[in-house]
């Protein structure tokens, strides 16, 4: 039998690449005829970078860069061919920020990533957007690449409170002639109900009585460099950073979907007979440009049937069909909570290795 394992990371306690060789290790104790093909995922998060170099090889880069509050950070940038990937996580991430400061936060390092790219000789720079502690409109990231304006672009959201002129002509012909790309899970605009604030501002330590005077910031930074381009599709991923790079002329594709086609996603569902993918907590966000999601889509368009290993299932059996999962496994059912953080690889291929027994039709191994 042919298993198919593509997970995304499971946050906070492995990587996708851990959680792929985690699954293989646990389904091959009980079945160690079945062969084990391992893709592992992300959407543009965090793993964005590790996930294609495994995929495509290439050159990676290691940069310092600056991190959400200026402090140097370490930062990598993959080079395939004329092609850069960089993870902006790495720069402006939410395990970089903490829960309280995002409004201090800023994306300059993510610019001065691009920069580094274009320096190595890129003609196209992809940025992977998930996983940030921002909230600044991509006002760090325009700053870093040239941008200048009335108010400090490279002290988060608060700093461009009041700014009233911005120029992005610099910027723009810093990145002239580059194709530039944002990888999203994200379809959020800038600003509004469904924006950047108001969608992820809580989970970043932005206080409920904050959010009015933060999104009204972003709503006045939008006036002053291109209010159309802020009503976009994914310009509130990241808070906002998605917007800075639709200001440069981005282009913007799913995240899930440009990682799939670099590993070949649908050629390996098709030459499989069950696809196994997994995340931290399988729920009902799962459902818009995740990788589960995403996963299962190239699952039913090969025919083959489609199941996850995450953390937690916090849907049940109607939803999960709703999601394109024919079956979800929760690790914190098994092992509970405190083993699954403990040792969550071993428990993930303990739950793997209890899956193999409904799931794989080989001959078991002793147990």
């Amino acid at each position: 039998m042919r298993i198919l394992v593509a997970p995304d990371k499971f946050a906070g306690t492995l990587t996708a690449v851990e959680a792929a060789e985690a699954i293989a290790a646990g389904w091959r104790r009980h079945a160690p005829a079945d062969e084990v093909d391992l893709a592992p995922m992300s959407d543009g998060g965090p793993g964005f970078v590790d996930v294609l170099n495994a995929a495509l090889g290439g050159e990676l880069l290691v940069e310092t860069v600056s991190g959400p509050f200026g402090e140097p950070v370490p930062a990598t940038v993959l080079l395939v061919g004329d092609t850069a990937y960089v993870e902006s996580a790495q720069a402006c991430g939410v395990h970089l920020t903490g829960a309280e400061r995002a409004e201090r936060a800023s994306t300059a390092g993510v610019g001065e990533l691009v920069a580094a790219a274009i320096g190595a000789g890129a003609r196209t720079v992809v940025v992977g957007l998930g996983g940030s502690g921002t909230n600044d409109g991509g006002a760090g990231f325009l700053g870093a690449l040239g941008a200048v304006a009335d108010a400090p672009l490279d002290e988060g959201v608060l700093g461009i409170n009041g700014v009233r002129q911005v120029d992005l002509a610099p910027a723009r012909a810093r990145t002239d002639g580059i194709g530039l790309v944002v990888a999203t899970d994200v379809d959020s605009p800038l600003t509004g109900l469904f924006g950047a604030t108001r969608t992820f501002g809580a989970q970043k330590g932005i206080l409920e009585e904050r959010m009015p005077l933060v999104d009204g910031v972003l709503e006045s930074f939008a006036a002053v460099t291109d209010f159309k381009t802020s009503l976009a599709k994914g310009a509130g991923a990241a808070g906002g950073l998605g917007f800075g790079l639709l200001l440069l002329g981005a282009e913007r594709t799913p995240g899930i979907e440009l990682v799939a086609r670099a590993v070949r996603l649908a050629d390996r569902a098709r030459q499989a007979d069950l696809v196994v993918t997994g995340e931290g907590a399988f729920d009902f966000s799962s459902r818009a440009g995740k990788v589960p999601a995403g996963v299962a889509a190239v699952a039913a368009d090969a025919l083959r049937p489609c199941i996850t290993l995450a953390g937690q299932v916090l849907v049940g059996s109607r939803e999960m069909r709703a999601l394109g999962m024919d079956a979800a496994y929760s690790l914190v059912d098994l092992v509970g909570e405190e083993e699954a953080f403990a040792d969550p690889a071993g428990s993930l291929g303990l739950l793997a290795q209890r899956v193999a027994r409904t799931w794989s039709s080989g001959d078991p191994a002793a147990e």
